[in-house]
């Protein structure tokens, strides 16, 4: 487990398992969930997973609604590109800027999961399309997680490419 943990990024740590980690220890808290699993290396990976998911919706939803809301302001992506090579704690940033974002993520899901929670007790039938519904979402979310990472690969090539 620790060579596993060793090798793990510190973007990993503070962008999936941290988020992931607080997520459960705060909805145990705050709701009738518990999701603290007492094997380790499940745990770890449980943890990790909605560390994931907290920091794709994060990415997917929450990045775009603040930047319709003219709330933040991204430089142009190959900028971006051409400025991390030539100042390296733009990425350091950067991955700080990532995991503020991720927070953000947390605590609106951690919200989702109290009025979720509330809704259940109140209503019976949304236990019948919990499971559907979490599936979709998920499906959708790493949908469009793959078509953004997939195109962000892209531009780095095609940057790579004007440069060669």
């Amino acid at each position: 487990m620790k060579d596993l943990l060793d090798k793990i990024s510190s973007y990993n740590i503070f962008n999936y398992l941290l988020p992931g980690v607080v997520f459960v220890s705060v909805s145990e808290s705050l709701t009738r969930y518990d999701l603290v699993q007492e094997d380790i290396v499940i745990g770890v990976f449980l943890y990790y997973f909605i560390g994931l998911v907290i920091s794709r919706i994060g990415s997917i939803m929450i990045e775009p609604i603040l930047k319709w809301l003219k709330f933040v302001r991204f430089s142009d992506y190959e900028d971006y590109v051409k400025a991390s090579h030539k100042d390296k704690i733009i990425e350091v940033l950067s991955e700080v800027n990532n995991m503020y974002r991720t927070f953000l993520s947390l605590f609106l899901c951690l919200s989702v999961l109290k009025i979720y929670e509330y809704l259940t007790l109140r209503h019976q039938s949304v236990n019948e399309w919990t499971p559907v519904v979490v599936i979709c979402g998920l499906l959708f979310l790493f949908a469009f997680s793959y078509r953004k990472q997939t195109n962000y690969i892209s531009r780095r090539v095609a940057n790579y490419k004007e440069k060669g």
